[in-house]
């Protein structure tokens, strides 16, 4: 039983990876996300997606301290390089890394490498194009179900372990055999 958005948090980190982000900056990306949708009831379609070659020239022809908006799962997010690389902001100041780790490993306790593991494979099924484009859909096929409208803000769900690896069998939101 988890809330949801620790689970949109950790997909996005993993998303982000597989779209050519380090770990850290994967990381901050996904708590900003989490964050975004927090506050919007609707998924927004995103024009670019980004790929690892695109990730890679973003992150070199930033200067130290410059902010961008990167595009990630349909959602545009405000990023700044530091000396330790792109960092998501939220009101303005940079997400730390340590802090979403922390975040992560309290709220899915000892299922934390399980669910990672079973949510990059996911991710892995599908070329980076095509996730950039089908993540959210993915996100919502797998998410804890809980119930609509106020009744079901910040309540917790199951996730299901097992639909998530059905998904990353075939890449589908079907899910597997």
């Amino acid at each position: 039983m988890i809330n949801r958005a620790p689970v949109l948090t950790l997909w996005a980190a993993v998303v982000a990876e597989q779209l050519g982000f380090d770990r850290d900056e994967a990381l901050t990306m996904g708590k900003a996300l989490s964050g975004l949708t927090a506050h919007s009831k609707g998924v927004r379609l995103g024009i670019y997606q980004p790929s690892p070659e695109t990730v890679n020239q973003t992150r070199k022809a930033l200067e130290h301290g410059e902010a961008i908006q990167l595009e990630l799962m349909g959602w545009s997010i405000a990023a700044v390089r530091t000396e330790d690389g792109l960092r998501a902001l939220r009101q303005g100041k940079a997400i730390m890394p340590q802090s979403v780790s922390r975040y992560l490993a309290g709220k899915f306790g000892d299922d934390l490498d399980e669910v990672r593991e079973a949510m990059t494979a996911l991710a892995h099924s599908l070329p980076a194009a095509d996730l950039g484009r089908q993540a959210f859909g993915l996100y919502e096929a797998f998410r804890p179900k809980v119930k609509t409208g106020t009744a079901g803000w910040g309540t917790e769900g199951e996730l299901d372990l097992a639909r998530l690896v059905a998904l990353g069998a075939d890449g589908q939101p079907g899910g597997g055999a």
